[in-house]
């Protein structure tokens, strides 16, 4: 059974590993811990390189807390220009694997707070009344009337990133 560590305790970012893992590899072959740890980078990461160095430090602080593990998982949720994205990082003991996450144009009401230095999260709770938003659907919930959420696109995205790990041509001698 693998033992993988989710470097997070946010429910939703959970689920979607949850669920990747138990498709690649078999319900039955995987148990998620989550751990909270630090990912060095601001609340409200900015850029794609902010976002995707947290999304490494949350993989390397989770390997220091849980160094017996066999996987351990990194997402980080962060704003570039317009758009609320993130990064997935996995790791085992040999490999990593990465992806980014679909993006989502935010409204400029968002855009105005996250310039003011509020977070994502607290401007959509703002807005709309939902409190720990992030730790369910999302903005992307919120704006796609559940028809997406946090848990389904960062599933998608941790499918790609999990691909070194179980597809033969990525063993492949160049």
């Amino acid at each position: 059974m693998y033992h993988v560590v989710a470097a997070t305790t946010n429910p939703a970012k959970i689920k979607a590993i949850t669920l990747a893992f138990t498709d690649v590899f078999g319900e039955e072959n995987c148990r998620i811990e989550g751990v909270d740890v630090d990912s060095g980078i601001s609340h409200q990461p900015l850029g794609s390189t902010e976002t995707h160095t947290g999304a490494r430090n949350r993989v390397m602080r989770a390997r220091q807390v849980r160094p017996e593990a066999n996987f351990w998982v990194g997402v980080e949720a962060g704003i570039e220009d317009s758009m609320t994205f993130a990064w997935m990082v996995i790791e085992n003991p040999h490999l990593r694997g990465e992806s980014r996450s679909a993006s989502l144009v935010l409204p400029e009401s968002i855009l105005q707070g996250i310039k003011e230095g509020r977070e994502l999260g607290d401007e959509m709770a703002r807005l709309t009344g939902i409190q720990d938003i992030k730790r369910q659907g999302g903005a992307i919930g919120v704006f796609t009337d559940s028809k997406l959420t946090r848990t389904s696109v960062y599933y998608q995205a941790l499918l790609l990133a999990l691909v070194p790990f179980h597809n033969p041509i990525y063993s492949q001698p160049s």
